[in-house]
Parts: structure tokens; C-alpha cells; sequence
């Protein structure tokens, strides 16, 4: 069995899993609106471009951990209750490092699906850079019209604010902190020591 086909069978089990008894059934239903949206898309965009394996695991270990977020809900992700306690958070910051992760994650799926459209690999890599920019703010947006539109009296598991008023900006920050280490590290790394995309 190929990696794509082992890892997307491995993911819907879990995605089954994870979507008996939510916390939160409105909420997963919410979160998981964008994964029916982006996996077939995905799986169209493998078809045209091959991730890479590097890339696979990546989308993988995003997509499982998006699962369980949504399974308990962001703000009440129990596995970092006790981070939580033990540092003195106020809040629970599992939706901090996801958002982290979707900077840094899904930057190299996208690069080669980028790369595949133009010539220079090294715009390819700015864009991507650029696009997830634009990601992390657009997503806060489309977040909250969501909640607006279906359940706005989920605005506080789905949004996961915690009573913080400048949570949507500290969001993209992380989204942008984890693009920029992204970028700044598969530049340094010219791509092609982990794929057969290199940049020239």
C-alpha cells in the first residue's frame, strides 16, 4: 500500500473515532466543515502534483490533531490541562499551537503544489509565504462568519477565546510566527534535501 493511500486510511479511522461523542456536537460539526471542504481537495491536488512523503506526514499529523481539537473543543483540550496548571496559564493554548502548526505544517504541501504552476521555485516559495499570510487572517474571519451564520451561541468553544480579546490577532501571529520558520528553514534546506523539489 502506498504511504498516501496507509495515511488517508489511517486518518478516517481516527476521523471516525474522534467524531463519536464529541464534547461538543455542533462544534465538531462546525470544525469540521473546512476538512470535508479541503481533503478532497487535497486528494485532487496529490493527483496533479505528488506530495512528497515529508509533505503526506505533514497534512497527516495536521489533520489528526485539527481531529482531536475538535473532538474536545480548542479551548477545553484536556491533554494540556496540565500544561496549563503547571505553567499558570490562564487559558488553554492548544488552539495557539495548532494555529503554530498550520503555518509551519502546511507550508511545504502547498509550496509544491505552488511550484507546479510556474517556473521560478524561489517565487513559488514567497508565495506560499505569502499565501498562508493571508490564510491565518482569512481563516479568523471565515471562523467567525461561520459562527455568526450557524451558531452563534457557540462563539466561545468554536472561537476559543477564553475570555481574551486580542485572541484572533495572537492567532494569525502564531499562523505567521510558524510560516516564517517554515519559509526561513526549507529555504536554508533548498527543499530538495527532503524532496524532489528543489529551489533554483
Amino acid at each position: 500500500m502506498k504511504l498516501k493511500h496507509l495515511l488517508l486510511t489511517a486518518y478516517l479511522i481516527i476521523w471516525l473515532y474522534l467524531s463519536i461523542n464529541p464534547w461538543y456536537r455542533d462544534d465538531w460539526v462546525l470544525e469540521n466543515i473546512l476538512v470535508v471542504i479541503a481533503l478532497p481537495v487535497l486528494i485532487w491536488a496529490d493527483r496533479r502534483v505528488t506530495f512528497s512523503a515529508v509533505s503526506l506526514w505533514m497534512l497527516f499529523i495536521f489533520f489528526v490533531l485539527h481531529g482531536i481539537g475538535a473532538h474536545y473543543t480548542y479551548s477545553e483540550m484536556p491533554w494540556f490541562s496540565s500544561i496549563t496548571h503547571f505553567f499558570g496559564f490562564e487559558r488553554n493554548h492548544y488552539d495557539r499551537l495548532i494555529h503554530f502548526l498550520f503555518g509551519f505544517l502546511i507550508f511545504l504541501p502547498f509550496y509544491e503544489l505552488f511550484v507546479t504552476f510556474q517556473k521560478s521555485k524561489k517565487f513559488a516559495l514567497l508565495f506560499t509565504f505569502i499565501f498562508l499570510f493571508a490564510g491565518s487572517g482569512t481563516y479568523e474571519v471565515i471562523e467567525w462568519g461561520a459562527t455568526e451564520i450557524t451558531h452563534a451561541e457557540l462563539g466561545t468553544a468554536f472561537l476559543g477565546t477564553q475570555g481574551d480579546e486580542w485572541d484572533a490577532q495572537k492567532d494569525m501571529a502564531l499562523g505567521h510566527l510558524g510560516s516564517i520558520l517554515a519559509f526561513a528553514f526549507w529555504y536554508r534546506k533548498k527543499v530538495d534535501k527532503f524532496t524532489d523539489k528543489s529551489i533554483q
